[in-house]
């Protein structure tokens, strides 16, 4: 991890993308009876979810700890892939939480809650509209077509800790997308694309969300999470192919979440299988 504070770097390579304010953003998130309790930004390092795993692992990070990149060259998605963008082009962050009260079984639905926090929180600062994708990929819409502008990557860390690890494609361009189906909220036309202010927006949902979901002790019903994640789930209602563990798929409509908030998928077969990992592709209906 460099060990420098990003907010020590004066030297923009990109005009239009300055860096964040270190010292800006603890005053916003730092609070006394609060979660956040220790903001640090690193202008470069591989993964802020292996940083803080680390971190964790060695006791050297407690609950509250945020972490942002400035840049990521080694930042991980789902199913060992690679999450990598220009420097200052996004929200490169991860976050360490531990859920004490709450049984281990419903620590699964903490990257759906991140989801739902990461939605909420851009709608409010960025104005544009988001839809999530089970089960952990942030959508907006480009030209009438789906695309992937943000991920989620929860990593246990020791006995009683998660690092939830989230990026997002803010002022990412066309000519800079990794893949054709990527996008960014400036591209899906976000009223902002000040990076600070859209930070603190999404900590603050995620604090709040967070909170309600402890005090309901992981209820995803009594909390609000699931109903509310399923309103905002673009995959519910649509055809989809599951690509799961073991080179097997199974095709259906996604029907529902269950209460451990895997996806249930409604075969042709007129079997309903519950699904709790696995790649999701949304399929076009013929």
């Amino acid at each position: 991890m460099t060990p420098r504070d990003a907010s020590d770097d004066s030297r923009w390579s990109d005009l239009d993308r300055p860096p964040l304010n270190a010292a800006a953003l603890r005053r916003g998130l730092v609070r006394e009876g609060g979660l956040w309790r220790n903001v640090r930004i690193v202008a470069r390092t591989g993964s802020t979810n292996t940083d803080l795993v680390d971190l964790a692992t060695k006791g050297e990070a407690g609950e509250g700890t945020v972490l942002i990149a400035e840049e990521q060259t080694a930042g991980k998605g789902r199913l060992d892939r690679d999450w990598t963008a220009p420097a200052r082009s996004g929200l490169f962050f991860s976050v360490l939480l531990n859920p004490a009260g709450v049984p281990v079984t419903r620590w699964g639905w903490l990257p759906l809650l991140t989801g739902v926090a990461v939605a909420t929180g851009l709608s409010r600062a960025a104005g544009v509209d988001t839809a999530l994708k089970w089960p952990n990929d942030l959508l907006v819409t480009i030209g009438g077509e789906e695309r992937k502008a943000g991920g989620i990557l929860a990593e246990r860390a020791g006995d009683d800790g998660v690092v939830i690890g989230v990026g997002i494609n803010v002022t990412l361009r066309a000519d800079e997308l990794p893949v054709p189906q990527a996008g960014s909220l400036a591209l899906a036309g976000a009223v902002s694309t000040d990076r600070d202010p859209l930070l603190r927006a999404v900590l603050r949902s995620l604090e709040e969300w967070y909170g309600r979901w402890l005090a309901a002790t992981g209820d995803p019903v009594a909390s609000g999470l699931q109903e509310t994640y399923a309103a905002g789930c673009a995959t519910l209602g649509k055809q989809v192919r599951a690509e799961l563990p073991g080179d097997r798929a199974i095709t259906g409509e996604a029907v529902a979440l269950d209460g451990d908030g895997r996806l249930v998928i409604a075969t042709g077969e007129g079997v309903q299988e519950p699904v709790g990992a696995g790649d999701i592709v949304h399929l076009r209906r013929a």
